[in-house]
């Protein structure tokens, strides 16, 4: 968590530049309350005016960003893209 926090998450963050409006960390918390495996273990909150938008910032760089993923776990990464309605 310490790594994910401190190096990958800033490291994306820079490749994104101004694309992205706000990110942040969520770790896992049920799990450990209840001493049961997590359905994740940590998630990445980045948020993007459209879908366009990440594809853009995501695409020149996702072969650096998936390839520092064994830095922080040993676990396939999914990356869902969602709508937030209020």
């Amino acid at each position: 968590m310490d790594y994910y926090t401190s190096s990958h998450i800033l490291m994306v963050l820079g490749k994104f530049g101004s694309a992205y409006l706000r990110a942040g960390v969520d770790q896992d918390l049920a799990g450990r309350a209840r001493d049961a495996p997590a359905a994740f273990v940590a998630m990445g909150d980045l948020y993007f005016d459209s879908v366009e938008v990440f594809q853009e910032a995501f695409g020149p760089h996702a072969e650096t960003i998936m390839a520092d993923v064994p830095n922080y776990t040993d676990t396939q990464p999914n990356i869902q893209v969602s709508e937030i309605k209020s």
